[in-house]
């Protein structure tokens, strides 16, 4: 996965790339205006397809909602991006521009942004887990739990739950108040019930209009599909064999930026419709890049292709690692931890 001769390299090499990569940063506002386009439309009109395709029986039809998903995906992608400032680099336009795809995707734009900026702040620390990202124990953690907590966190682990679950739960429930945040102040709660009361608006808007069955058939599966796949490349980004968790002092956020978050390679359509996400060990960098410009950031230093890739297939067998080996400083299974007792 990683190249070792790179990766080897003093933290002096990894403190120098945030300042190489920000030649980057800069977007073209006309063409994150088009990658906005050509995510919208295609979404719109797949959806009335698929309204269409139930409405006169078409039940085929309901396959539709597979692409649907893939582009309500992509907006989810381009409400990160404005959420880091990089899509339009125009604070007012990114802002109104993430909160209007979060009423779509179903994620409150401020809240979800402050508790995003917490996981780049500390992705890797294991001293900052728990905001923002995935739970992941030690196997000293692990042990020292009781049979209850162990179990809970096994299931909370287990495939089913993580991409099945876990994804409908969070989407559709878990967002619908700031968990995490119900003392931060009034923007988490100002952020989640304007979003829920847009929601509301324009549900009962499209229920008016085409009927609440149709409307369930092709949207629910839509969010469901979208939120499995958002989960699962948050997962891979993060949860691969060789990433990198540390203690302070020891935590660097370049090096952890680098090392703890992988190039997911994937084929070249779906780097585009999951904007360019897989290049995250470069976005954990520079978060201020825009996606459709991390590509030029690989073309111009090929040594970053190697940090941390890992391919489609590969990555299958990520879903087993589950626990982090701070003497062997990598993430093992279940099945390894028991091997190691």
């Amino acid at each position: 996965m990683k190249n070792p001769s790179f990766v080897a390299a003093s933290g002096t090499g990894e403190r120098a790339w945030p300042k190489i990569i920000s030649s980057y940063r800069q977007p073209h506002r006309g063409r994150s205006a088009f990658e906005l386009a050509v995510t919208v439309i295609p979404f719109a009109g797949l959806w009335a397809l698929s309204w269409v395709a139930v409405h006169y029986g078409f039940w085929w039809g309901l396959l539709l909602v597979i692409p649907t998903a893939g582009f309500l995906l992509r907006l989810f992608m381009i409400q990160h991006d404005c959420g880091h400032g990089s899509f339009f680099a125009h604070r007012h336009s990114d802002d109104w521009t993430g909160r209007v795809i979060g009423v779509l995707t179903l994620t409150p734009y401020d809240y979800w942004r402050r508790a995003h900026a917490a996981h780049h702040a500390s992705a890797g620390n294991l001293d900052e887990r728990g905001v923002g990202d995935i739970t992941t124990l030690t196997v000293a953690e692990y042990r020292a739990l009781s049979f209850w907590k162990r179990l809970g966190y096994r299931l909370y682990r287990h495939p089913a739950v993580m991409f099945g679950i876990g994804p409908t739960w969070l989407f559709l429930f878990k967002q619908r108040l700031p968990f995490g945040m119900m003392r931060s102040g009034a923007t988490p709660w100002v952020s989640t019930m304007a979003t829920n009361l847009a929601i509301a608006v324009l549900a009962a808007g499209v229920i008016w209009l085409i009927g609440i069955v149709p409307f369930l058939l092709v949207h629910l599966p839509t969010v469901v599909l979208a939120g499995a796949a958002g989960v699962w490349l948050f997962y891979v980004q993060h949860q691969f064999e060789e990433t990198h968790w540390s203690k302070s002092p020891e935590w660097q956020f370049q090096y952890a930026a680098l090392n703890g978050s992988s190039h997911y390679d994937l084929p070249a359509p779906l780097k585009w419709l999951t904007g360019n996400i897989g290049i995250h060990h470069v976005h954990h960098l520079s978060s201020r890049v825009p996606y459709y410009r991390l590509p030029e950031v690989l073309r111009d230093y090929p040594e970053l292709k190697t940090v941390g890739r890992i391919t489609f297939m590969q990555s299958l067998a990520c879903v087993k690692l589950v626990l982090w080996d701070e003497g062997r400083r990598r993430l093992i299974s279940f099945r390894e931890e028991r091997a190691l007792a």
